[in-house]
């Protein structure tokens, strides 16, 4: 019964090249029932063998390969259609109205209490998956 609950835990794959935030996020989003993964940037996110098995995106903005919106670019124009939330620092309506074009939620860091979880489900809410069904 326990692996069966594990099964249905909401699978998000985080991308952040600092490994402290992303261990950080990954410890305060599985204590809210998330199973976490992460990536430390685009190329490794692009180059992944995982994304079959995710049900949300957590993806920094500003990674030193390629800017987040440009991740969620590639991966749109590969019709992988996962849902995505954007994280960033001081994000100007421009780059709102970016996220929103692409498809993403923006969320705005610091990560506040349970802003992400929350956004996470909403997103999940609003795009069901089959493997959460």
């Amino acid at each position: 019964m326990e692996t069966q609950r594990a099964v249905l835990r909401p699978v998000v794959l985080v991308v952040d090249e600092d490994e402290t935030v992303r261990n950080s996020l990954k410890r305060s989003l599985e204590t809210q029932g998330f199973a976490v993964r992460g990536c430390t940037d685009g190329a490794e996110l692009l180059n992944t063998g995982e994304l079959p098995g995710t049900d949300c995106l957590v993806v920094d903005y500003n990674l030193t390969d390629l800017t987040g919106l440009e991740v969620l670019g590639e991966l749109r124009d590969r019709q992988v259609s996962v849902p995505a939330i954007l994280i960033t620092r001081r994000p100007n309506q421009a780059l709102r109205d970016r996220a929103a074009a692409a498809g993403a939620r923006l969320v705005e860091k610091p990560l506040l209490g349970d802003a992400l979880a929350a956004s996470i489900r909403d997103v999940l809410a609003e795009h069901p998956r089959p493997s959460l069904a």
